[in-house]
């Protein structure tokens, strides 16, 4: 049995945590509110996780930290710092390997796949914020003060993943309801979707595993589709009616971002989905054997997911 701290509970953190605490390990999940789930094996405490006091704390004994914060998009330039920071410190007091969940911000525009080896070029306020997260936490892991890894993946989907995912809310739900979901972005240019529960996977392999330590890696993910053929697929897979997709113009995106910072913020990304977005998890896959869990059967999770949603809503 291991010991595991995990700083967030958002859409990655509590996968993660129910599938530790599921395979009989102690973890603590520390939020700002004291939220997570509920479940044996599992502590909620609720701290600032920018305290590094607190958190070095809360991870004495630890055999990793994970970092599955997620501040809001227009605080990132504020809230980061001192939050990775207060993680990086812990783990080097208590000597707990961080495993860091990053992106692929950092990257920048990159036209072909994307692969670990690219140079962190982004020039936009998140991808910059994302890349100096990453050079200080491997400049400690490599001046041999504390043990890092970080991994990396595409917009996420599957149960659990609600307003921050473009399949998430704004997309299933309404297509199971015979309704046009809402896209950001051109539905018809192919783009990685990364399974949140494969994330999961990822993130644990990559805290046992001491070759994974010192590199980023990237989480396991499907063959590249379009959004158009993932709700073609989600209709054909519920008998829903035929699927509509309504995109939101960039005029109108750029106009609804003069009073809502989210959409303010989508436009640094744009460069995702106006062209194709692809990316290569294939060294993650041949160095630790874990296999990106199919389309249909992510679908399949994600639909009977948001019916039980739905279900106890009613």
């Amino acid at each position: 049995m291991s010991t595991y701290v995990i700083a967030g509970a958002g859409q990655i953190g509590s996968h993660l945590a129910e599938r530790l605490a599921g395979g009989g390990h102690e973890v603590t999940v520390v939020t700002r509110s004291g939220s997570g789930p509920k479940a044996p094996g599992i502590r909620r405490v609720a701290a600032d996780v920018a305290d590094a006091e607190r958190l070095a704390e809360l991870t004495k004994g630890a055999d990793a930290l994970f970092n599955c914060v997620n501040p809001r998009y227009w605080r990132w330039q504020t809230d980061w710092p001192p939050m990775a920071a207060s993680m990086l410190s812990a783990a080097e007091t208590s000597g707990a390997v961080l495993v860091i969940l990053g992106n692929l911000y950092g990257y920048g525009p990159h036209d072909g796949p994307l692969t670990e080896d690219l140079p962190l070029a982004a020039t936009g306020v998140k991808g910059r914020v994302r890349a100096r997260m990453w050079a200080d936490a491997l400049a400690a892991h490599e001046a041999g003060r504390v043990r890092v890894v970080e991994v990396r993946g595409s917009d996420y989907y599957g149960p659990g993943c609600l307003d921050q995912s473009h399949l998430g809310e704004r997309f299933i739900p309404r297509l199971l309801a015979g309704r046009p979901a809402l896209f950001v972005g051109d539905p018809d240019q192919p783009h990685s979707w990364t399974y949140a529960p494969d994330v999961a996977r990822a993130l644990e392999i990559a805290a046992v595993d001491e070759r994974a330590w010192g590199r980023p890696w990237h989480i396991p993910t499907a063959p590249a589709v379009t959004a158009r053929a993932v709700a073609e697929r989600v209709s054909e897979l519920t008998g829903a009616p035929a699927p509509r997709i309504q995109v939101l113009p960039e005029w109108l995106r750029r106009t609804a971002g003069l009073v809502s910072p989210m959409m303010r913020e989508l436009g640094e990304t744009r460069y995702q989905f106006d062209r194709p977005y692809l990316l290569d998890s294939s060294a993650f896959q041949a160095t630790f054997g874990m296999t990106p869990t199919p389309l249909d059967e992510g679908l399949t999770e994600t639909i009977a997911w948001w019916r039980a949603r739905e279900t106890a809503a009613a």
